[in-house]
């Protein structure tokens, strides 16, 4: 027996001791301890995995959109216009397949090991206490990160909409209480009433995007012909320049590190693969589209986020209707960072299932900070490309590709070494683990480095200015 094999019998007799099969199989209540409530806590209890075991695969789908296609699609263009049209497709396609794998490894750990709730204790099925510790701030960073990201999007879109005079740290602070409000509810089933409106959201700013800067170019003396894209990198490109366009990317598919706590609340566990293939395919088609068609109508001056190359009226239009989505889609990031740590703190209490008064007390005060933070980082990275590119340099190049890559090494894998089998996926999770180490060690450098530059030459808004970020 090896090492994985040794886990998963002890994650069997895990759920077993914890009393899973009676009461849900919820990983965070040991089963004598549930015994022991009394009537009224054993009712706040089963109303708890009442409302947590909801998810099915379709509204699980709506959800990974909801986490997914956002930010990811509007920074693809600029990364077209650096990398050029065959290595922009070539990359998105790709990686996208990638994405896809590694979100079914992440998913055959969940269905070997149903008590892990979230990635970080997958970390400690692989590398134990110290594993857990690691994964948990980085995931942690992420979700931060990334509710940053939102809040500064929302911070340009409110600038461009309104074409103000108005201070953009104001507009920053709108955004982050409406990134609070909107993480309120505490439950994934309820976040994915609201996918349905942040789907349409993006994709109607997508479209309008694309008809609006198909229709300039066209209105051009030479027509789109006249347009400056290129086939292949833009001159005199750079290390740094080409691979933030790469971390831009590699930003977009980074659905993987939700997806434990997904499903965690999935009725039918096993049916994730279908959301993981109906999310990955609409990703592929929409980033491909998205960046070739945006980029062969603006060419080398397209911006980023895309939305501002649309033109003065139709940019505000379209960054009207992708509000939904800024702060739909961020406010889910702080719905599973809160999850996380509420879960975590009130282990053992009936407080963690956010259906006491208690319970949300200590949830709206968890959410305000974690919101709180996370328009701090984005005052101190007001530039949209290189935020991205580092959060996807640091965390989401481990999330979305080596750690997958570790889990099938050490969790998944069964058999021999030898069969054909294990012989290719060993080949196709080490091509993963590479891509993973790479963009870790490369992208951060040149992340760092392009901060340093826009620092060092102005070009970008100082930390809590009123200038408008870019």
């Amino acid at each position: 027996m090896g090492y994985g094999d040794e886990i998963a019998g002890m994650g069997s007799e895990s759920k077993n001791a914890m009393g899973g099969e009676k009461y849900g199989g919820n990983p965070q209540f040991d089963g004598d301890l549930v015994e022991k409530m009394s009537e009224g806590e054993r009712n706040i209890y089963e109303a708890g995995i009442e409302k947590y075991n909801r998810l099915g695969w379709k509204r699980l789908t709506v959800v990974l959109i909801v986490e997914a296609i956002a930010l990811g699609s509007l920074s693809i263009p600029g990364s077209f216009a650096t990398l050029g049209m065959v290595a922009g497709v070539i990359l998105t396609v790709g990686l996208g397949f990638v994405a896809i794998y590694t979100s079914y490894v992440v998913g055959q750990v969940k269905l070997k090991f149903p008590d892990v709730a979230h990635y970080p204790e997958a970390g400690r099925l692989m590398f134990g206490r110290v594993g857990y510790e690691i994964i948990y701030v980085m995931l942690g960073l992420q979700l931060l990160f990334l509710t940053g990201s939102h809040c500064l999007t929302g911070t340009i879109a409110f600038i461009n909409i309104t074409e103000s005079g108005v201070c953009s740290v104001v507009f920053a602070v709108v955004s982050a209480v409406i990134l609070l409000l909107f993480a309120v509810p505490p439950s994934f089933a309820e976040m994915a009433i609201l996918g349905y409106v942040d789907f349409v959201s993006i994709i109607a700013a997508i479209l309008i995007t694309m008809i609006a800067t198909g229709i300039q170019a066209s209105d051009t003396p030479a027509g789109l012909s006249g347009v400056n894209w290129s086939a292949w990198p833009k001159e005199g490109i750079t290390f740094t320049d080409a691979f933030i366009a790469v971390t831009n990317i590699v930003f977009a598919y980074s659905f993987a590190m939700c997806q434990f706590s997904f499903m965690d609340e999935m009725h039918t566990p096993k049916d994730y693969v279908k959301s993981i293939w109906a999310l990955g395919l609409i990703e592929i088609v929409i980033y491909t589209l998205t960046g070739a068609l945006i980029y062969a109508f603006v060419g080398q001056d397209v911006q980023s986020p895309a939305l501002l190359s649309a033109g003065s009226m139709v940019k505000r239009v379209a960054f009207g209707i992708a509000l939904p989505v800024i702060f739909i889609s961020g406010s889910i990031n702080t719905v599973v960072l809160g999850r996380m740590i509420h879960g975590r703190v009130f282990k053992n209490s009936t407080i963690r299932f956010i259906n006491t008064k208690m319970g949300w007390i200590t949830w709206l005060a968890l959410i305000t900070v974690i919101t709180w933070v996370a328009f701090v980082i984005a005052e101190v990275i007001p530039f949209f490309s290189d935020l991205l590119s580092i959060s996807s340099s640091l965390f989401i190049s481990g999330f979305t590709f080596y750690f997958p890559a570790l889990m099938w090494f050490l969790l998944v894998r069964e058999g021999k070494w030898n069969t054909p089998k294990n012989l290719m996926l060993g080949a196709l999770n080490l091509c993963c683990l590479l891509i993973g180490l790479v963009t870790l060690g490369a992208g951060t450098y040149a992340s760092v480095d392009d901060i340093i530059n826009n620092y060092r030459s102005g070009s970008v808004r100082g930390v809590f200015t009123c200038a408008s970020p870019e």
